[in-house]
């Protein structure tokens, strides 16, 4: 089922997101938590693309672990570390397998690392159109707080209007940690005319050292009341456990109440935190949706 047609129907979505095993001796792990999480009844599962020389093999892989438990996949695939070539056999093999869901992504640039670029490929906006033209629906990634390499608030919002003008269906938001900013981000998209569905991202922060870590992941502006949160707990393990899923399930909670229609949770292969996470928030999922 394409995620265009899960959204249309859906008053509030929910999805997870794994990431594939950087070598292949992991694969059963992977493999073994996204049957898990798939137990969970999400309406889809996205598969980051594939790392450790593996490209999109172990992403289809993924995929196909996750639709053979009867939930939708949605794969990435990223512009950089391909060529126009690598782009059409990754697209055939997907095609192959099933997949009817694709986020189009550049993908990131290491620091310091001289990476190829084919000129085709130099943006999201320009897999896009490939995607769509063999037939998929598609996904691309946006940023509430701004993309890192963005000069300014308009040029980000010029680059999201060159994806959804090259056949986006729905976004999804890079992990953000202050609510007010994906209201302002939203607010600000619809003035330029832009109104396709836009996802949610949400990571659980459930040990304080992930804190720092998504700073430098993604430069995302952390509240001052997690910083106190992670402060006040931070050796307690168990309860900053406790306490980061609290977080996040009253971020998700103060999504779905101001009519923010999708859910996307940053699980990092950890069932267990999307058990906790819908062990609190899962009946208010389940109400809005009629349920």
């Amino acid at each position: 089922m394409t995620i265009k047609n899960i959204l249309s129907e859906k008053k509030v979505s929910l999805s997870f997101e794994i990431f594939p095993p950087k070598k292949q001796d992991g694969f059963e792990t992977v493999a073994n938590a996204a049957s898990e999480l798939s137990k969970l009844t999400p309406d889809f599962m996205s598969i980051t693309y594939g790392a450790g020389g593996n490209g999109g093999h172990s992403t289809v892989d993924i995929a196909k672990v996750v639709m053979n438990s009867k939930v939708p996949a949605l794969a990435h695939l990223t512009c950089v570390g391909n060529t126009m070539d690598s782009i059409q056999n990754v697209i055939k093999e997907m095609k192959s397998a099933g997949i009817e869901n694709v986020l189009a992504l550049r993908g990131d640039i290491p620091n310091g690392v001289e990476v190829s670029m084919d000129e085709r490929l130099y943006h999201a906006s320009n897999l896009i159109p490939l995607l769509k033209e063999a037939g998929f629906c598609v996904g691309g990634a946006c940023y509430p707080e701004g993309h890192p390499e963005s000069h300014n608030r308009q040029d980000d919002l010029e680059n999201m209007r060159y994806k959804v003008d090259a056949g986006a269906d729905f976004l999804t938001t890079q992990m953000f940690f202050d609510n007010d900013m994906l209201y302002s981000y939203l607010y600000r998209l619809q003035s330029i005319g832009i109104h396709i569905p836009v996802l949610a991202g949400i990571m659980p922060i459930t040990t304080a050292s992930q804190v720092n870590r998504m700073v430098k992941l993604s430069g995302a502006y952390i509240p001052s009341k997690l910083l106190s949160l992670c402060d006040k707990f931070s050796d307690k393990p168990e309860a900053m456990y406790q306490a980061g899923i609290n977080y996040a399930v009253s971020q998700i909670v103060d999504l779905i109440s101001n009519g923010v229609r999708g859910i996307h949770i940053y699980t990092m292969n950890r069932p267990q935190v999307a058990r906790d996470i819908l062990r609190n928030a899962g009946d208010i999922i389940k109400a809005v949706n009629g349920k």
